[in-house]
């Protein structure tokens, strides 16, 4: 090789190196940014749904409530210390990107499916996954239908700017029927030009229709439909570029799915926090080793987050679970133990 062309391969590694230390330092600044910008904000601007019972809906007194609204809550409580320093941001889902892009919020925790394009062109990060679902169609029972497949020329209400528009249109293609959509950007819209009889067929996360169907004045009126037309991992999100806060988002949830892998309850947790014979419920509590220390927090981080609202479990049936009017079964959203997908990383 001419001494020319090594000059030329040098340069073009100098300038390479540089370029990725540059994004480097970028990330680190933007990271950086996020953590300091919520302490000294004293509290967390989250993102969620207009509202979807059981998962996020203010409730009589303008409390939030509900199984992503606690991921927000758990988070607050890791990283200030109070469960309920958050400033919820209604977001639709038109308007959810936008606002955690222009750092409106800092963390987005709504029904959103983690998808490739999601995680890359729109430069996002999902920091894990809290409930796997799939798409569903809910009908009246009247319209005597038992299958998705035999909803050729049907009115549907979609929710725009979802994956739930692009799923069903690829249903109906794929099946050689037609249907007219009726556009719409919220759930309460939705279940109002439903309910009023605008649109035939409703569709969203089979969780979402369970949700709205229990709230209806006569939800055995309506029927959810067994077919399942995709995969829906929804999880929470933060951008791209924000390493360290993407951290403690995700270890904040891996704490809580953790915390029932391993028996540790709102109930028990403070006699397990003095120290056990599991090394590992100590490093989650902090009794042994640094793990706080290297997400930038004390030591009681991933205690407080799991006192929040409970462990993961704790969290699903209080809000979502069979117990509830919503009454969800785990199916997937099981321990990896008990058969389902929710599975931790070791805290170690």
């Amino acid at each position: 090789m001419g001494v020319e062309k090594q000059d030329e391969v040098k340069m073009k590694k100098t300038v390479f190196l540089g370029a990725l230390t540059v994004a480097g330092l970028a990330a680190g600044l933007a990271s950086a940014g996020t953590l300091d910008d919520v302490k000294a904000r004293g509290k967390l601007n989250c993102g969620v749904t207009t509202g979807v019972p059981g998962f996020a809906e203010p409730d009589a007194n303008g409390v939030w409530q509900g199984f992503d609204v606690a991921v927000c809550r758990a988070v607050a409580a890791a990283v200030l210390g109070d469960n309920m320093a958050v400033e919820f941001v209604p977001t639709t889902g038109k308007t959810r990107f936008t606002a955690l892009a222009s750092g409106e919020i800092d963390l987005l925790a709504r029904n959103t499916t983690w998808t490739m394009s999601r995680d890359v062109d729109l430069k996002f990060e999902f920091v894990g996954v809290n409930y796997y679902d799939g798409q569903g169609f809910m009908v009246p029972a009247s319209l005597g239908v038992s299958s998705a497949a035999e909803l050729d020329g049907a009115t549907v209400c979609i929710k725009t700017g979802t994956t739930t528009e692009l799923n069903l249109a690829d249903f109906f293609r794929a099946n050689g029927i037609s249907y007219e959509p009726v556009p719409i950007e919220t759930g309460s819209e939705a279940a109002q030009l439903f309910l009023a009889g605008s649109c035939d067929v409703y569709t969203t996360d089979r969780s979402a229709l369970a949700a709205q169907r229990a709230n209806f004045p006569s939800p055995d009126d309506y029927v959810v439909l067994p077919d399942v037309i995709s995969k829906e991992p929804l999880g929470p999100l933060v951008r791209h570029g924000d390493n360290d806060w993407g951290d403690i988002a995700r270890w904040t949830l891996n704490a809580l799915i953790t915390a029932e892998e391993l028996g540790v309850t709102s109930d028990n947790i403070a006699e397990m926090a003095a120290g056990t014979n599991n090394p590992e419920i100590n490093r989650l509590l902090g009794s042994e080793g640094t793990l706080g220390e290297m997400l930038g927090l004390d030591a009681e981080w991933a205690k407080r987050a799991i006192m929040s609202g409970g462990n993961y479990g704790e969290v699903f049936e209080s809000n979502i679970g069979t117990a509830t009017n919503i009454g969800l079964s785990r199916g997937l959203n099981a321990q990896w133990k008990d058969g389902g997908l929710i599975y931790s990383p070791p805290f170690r």
